[in-house]
């Protein structure tokens, strides 16, 4: 017998995202689509899928073409998590600059947890590479599916059903057992992925105007620097303060610079 979710419940489920990003074949879009409908899931983005819309697709969902039907292509991953707090990409392999890891129950725990309070995304990349080094960069953590080491491929309608189906069993475990998961109460809501976004290039421009970084050579400074804020993950007041302490140093060296052309002018 089939687990049936209260309406609010159902409803949190459709603020957590399914992101797939430049999905090459349109019958794996189709595939997930039918991998989300079977756990209560429908919020689908596609970003620059190689051929969508397809038949292929449509006929794959079997019937989940509604979840196809409401879709939304995008052009850039950053579109597709924006107003997004939390992001979680997966990684099928070991990094240079490892990333704060889940596994499966954490992320389905954590992800449901915090669609409470905001949208939340899971992105999956590309069918025979995954995700690049950047894109992972833009997510608060990485999970990884431990499949059997010796066949560990999977395909991406599995790797979604197996993340969707530990959300929606921490919505049943929530259910039943009638207590609320919690991660990281605060007093401010946590940034999001876009304003994030905006003060990286803001602290890169900063860096380089103060020359401690190379502008053509940044090396992994700029990484490690988000793994960084990816692991406090700060709130909108705390990033607040840091882009005004930016400004600031940038005031200070424009300041700065006319004073010592003032004096060569004279």
């Amino acid at each position: 017998m089939a687990d049936s979710l209260a309406p609010e419940n159902s409803q949190r489920l459709q603020k957590i995202r399914i992101v797939l990003v430049n999905t090459s074949h349109p019958g794996n879009i189709g595939g997930v689509a039918r991998a989300m409908k079977n756990m209560g899931m429908a919020s689908l983005y596609l970003v620059a899928p190689k051929e969508y819309p397809a038949d292929k697709a449509v006929w794959r969902a079997s019937n989940a073409v509604d979840v196809l039907d409401g879709a939304v292509v995008v052009d850039t991953l950053d579109e597709a998590i924006a107003g997004c707090a939390l992001v979680v990409g997966t990684s099928a392999r070991d990094r240079r600059i490892p990333w704060p890891m889940l596994t499966p129950r954490e992320c389905g725990e954590r992800a449901w947890a915090e669609a409470e309070e905001h949208d939340v995304a899971l992105v999956f990349g590309r069918e025979d590479r995954g995700l690049t080094n950047e894109e992972l960069q833009k997510c608060n953590y990485h999970v990884h599916i431990p499949s059997n080491p010796d066949y560990s491929s999977l395909n991406l309608g599995a790797a979604v059903q197996v993340l969707a189906y530990e959300m929606r069993l921490a919505c049943i475990e929530y259910e039943r057992e009638g207590k609320a998961l919690s991660f990281d109460d605060w007093d401010m809501p946590p940034a999001k992925s876009e304003a994030m976004e905006h003060y990286y290039e803001h602290l890169q421009q900063t860096l380089e105007k103060i020359g401690f970084l190379e502008p053509d050579n940044p090396r992994q400074t700029m990484t490690r620097l988000r793994r960084l804020y990816s692991r406090v993950r700060m709130d909108e007041m705390e990033l607040n303060i840091l882009r005004g302490v930016l400004t600031a140093m940038q005031n200070y060296v424009y300041h700065t610079e006319n004073k010592l052309k003032s004096k060569d002018s004279d």
